[in-house]
């Protein structure tokens, strides 16, 4: 039945919205199966250490962080975003092939950055572009869809990954070199199919505010957006990687193939409840559906942080898929409620750029939380779950005590 509804909800998407999700959907599919084989290749084949993993995935973020802002801003300057996201999308296609070539970290480093550049010139034009193609009654639906889309090829990636994977092992022959280079072969096929999808698929906008973007400055996106990213920032600040969540499962005795499997299905939910949860935040509010999904947060957090069964792990996994989505893509949708037309590319990089920065503090304090750091001894591995569901809570009181109300379309004031 939700599935059936999904379908017809989707149809009756404008062509832009249904291109740009085909072009997240290829580009997911593409991306999850090279990224992640890539920190295996990094240390069984080529002997890189794990602080050099480390530099490596953080210098390539945090540009892409930063990159978000300025191609946002830069797409209301332009009052276009179509051929900026293509740019994006086709620098990390042409990327790709590179990784087949690689003999070093350096090497890899180097794609891996080229990549994130494109990430980080695709994604605020993006989100505008989608934010642009739709009506705000509907804008919730479209992001879900859009997140629907995403996830969906994400975990189409990583099946075709463990299959490859899988097929060598039955040949007897581990993640070497020429199984690294069957998938990144692989993988260039969606990832110029989702740069096709876009260039074909997608027409620009026209604005039909004839106000031109200010120059940058944070201010200019207005009190309710900051007073949004404030709430947000907390609630992200404990939402560490999810990284900490596979090995609290491993911790608990699931093994290697039944973490995928949990990940598998966790993908699977994401993507079936996103669209009907941006459906329904067009109906009762962004800001209700995002506290539900908070609230949701919280919980398997708090579950997370007192599980004692193997069973205990999966049914929350499946209850984690419930919260992104819900909230994710709702989130997103919020975005554009909360900043006028020429304004939105520069609000999602400010955004997506945020969330970014702070992944990093968020994770480093939950690694701290659970081991310990320079001789000082950690809470164990129940703290940051603890830590990130207590958060999640402030940032639900805050987001009930502050209640922007509307008085024109894409006009909150407080």
């Amino acid at each position: 039945m939700l599935m059936k509804k999904n379908i017809e909800q989707i149809k009756g998407l404008p062509r832009n919205i249904q291109a740009v999700g085909l072009t997240s959907f290829f580009m997911d599919i593409s991306s999850e199966m090279v990224i992640n084989v890539l920190p295996l290749f990094l240390s069984n084949v080529l002997g890189v250490k794990t602080d050099i993993i480390g530099l490596i995935e953080g210098v390539a973020e945090s540009t892409a962080s930063i990159l978000k802002i300025f191609s946002g801003w830069l797409s209301d300057k332009l009052r276009a975003r179509k051929w900026l996201a293509v740019a994006g999308y086709a620098m990390s296609a042409l990327a790709k092939p590179f990784f087949y070539f690689a003999d070093s970290w350096s090497w890899v480093a180097g794609v891996r950055w080229v990549d994130r550049v494109g990430k980080g010139v695709r994604t605020a034009p993006r989100d505008a572009l989608v934010a642009d193609s739709i009506s705000e009654e509907k804008r919730g639906m479209a992001f879900g869809f859009h997140r629907a889309a995403d996830t969906a090829g994400a975990m189409i990636g990583i099946l075709i990954a463990l299959l490859l994977v899988w097929l060598a092992q039955a040949s007897n022959l581990e993640l070497g070199r020429a199984t690294f280079r069957t998938i990144v072969l692989v993988s260039l096929i969606p990832a110029f199919l989702a740069v096709i999808a876009l260039m074909v698929g997608v027409k620009e906008i026209k604005p039909t505010s004839q106000q031109a973007a200010p120059k940058f400055a944070f201010k200019s996106l207005g009190k309710p957006f900051m007073t949004f990213m404030v709430i947000v920032g907390i609630f992200d600040l404990g939402n560490s990687s999810d990284a900490f969540l596979i090995l609290r499962a491993q911790e608990r005795g699931i093994s290697v193939l039944g973490i995928l499997a949990l990940l598998a299905i966790f993908n699977l939910v994401y993507t079936l409840v996103s669209t009907p949860a941006g459906s329904l935040s067009d109906k009762i509010g962004r800001r209700n559906v995002i506290i539900g999904g908070w609230l949701v947060y919280a919980l398997v957090y708090l579950g997370f942080g007192l599980v004692s069964q193997a069973w205990q792990i999966w049914m929350l996994y499946i209850v984690y898929g419930l919260y992104y989505g819900m909230a994710y893509g709702t989130a997103k949708a919020m975005v554009a409620d909360l900043v006028t037309e020429e304004l939105r590319g520069t609000a999602y990089g400010t955004y997506n750029a945020i969330l970014g920065i702070i992944d990093f503090p968020a994770s480093l304090i939950a690694g701290i939380l659970w081991e310990g750091t320079g001789g000082w001894r950690g809470f164990g591995p129940s703290a940051p779950f603890l830590f990130g569901a207590t958060l999640a809570l402030i940032a639900v009181i805050l987001f009930i005590l502050w209640k922007p109300s509307k008085s024109t379309a894409g006009d909150y004031t407080l």
